[in-house]
């Protein structure tokens, strides 16, 4: 079973970037233990292709080559901050139709050229001083994520929601730092739950 993890730097995570089966240190490398500890009898075969500063655009370059032409049988996706991040400096915003154009097409692609299941991941931020103010421009994105994922996901992972919950009896910046880019807690945390999550298409897989 094929399962191929998509995204920017928080799925590429320090992978080698010469070796797809490389899942860095970041969640991908938890959910892949996670699941094999769950459904030890199934073969894996687990590709990190995260590239550290996409945006939706930058996927949408490289959908033949990393999406359609690795031909998963599950696909899980989660970008979005950087198309706040990289335009936060002066609050040059993408418009939010741009955005769900961008991701739409990434989705319509895997559902027509693929067979893949499809897991979809909201992005998320760690309220942490300097970066709250992305939520002005991350969280329609985020409705809009969302809103696709009632048309294209077959799993939806709502991360931000999770981590908010978590936060209760901790500190934040325990999960990330830099409110972006999770520690090791927070890698292992947000692996956990994509291993809980993929399990429904795991099962229907098997």
């Amino acid at each position: 079973m094929k399962i191929l993890f998509q995204g920017d730097s928080i799925t590429d995570a320090g992978r080698n970037r010469d070796d797809n089966h490389d899942l860095g240190n970041g969640y991908p490398k938890y959910a892949a233990q996670y699941i094999k500890q769950a459904y030890p009898s199934i073969n894996f075969e687990f590709i990190d292709l995260g590239v550290s500063g996409d945006q939706t655009k930058d996927l949408v370059a490289r959908l033949q080559e990393d999406f359609i032409d690795i031909n998963p049988d599950i696909v899980s996706i989660l970008v979005g901050v950087n198309d706040t991040w990289h335009h936060a400096g002066n609050r040059d915003w993408i418009p939010n139709d741009v955005f769900e154009e961008r991701y739409r097409t990434i989705l319509t692609a895997i559902k027509n050229k693929t067979n893949a299941k499809i897991m979809m991941l909201e992005p998320f931020l760690i309220p942490v001083e300097d970066k709250v103010f992305f939520t002005e421009d991350l969280l329609p994105k985020t409705l809009t994520i969302r809103k696709l994922a009632r048309e294209f996901a077959d799993v939806y992972v709502p991360i931000d929601g999770l981590l908010a919950a978590s936060y209760l009896g901790h500190n934040p910046t325990e999960y990330a730092a830099d409110g972006v880019h999770p520690t090791p807690y927070g890698a292992d945390f947000i692996g956990k739950k994509y291993a809980e999550a993929i399990a429904p298409i795991v099962e229907s897989l098997k």
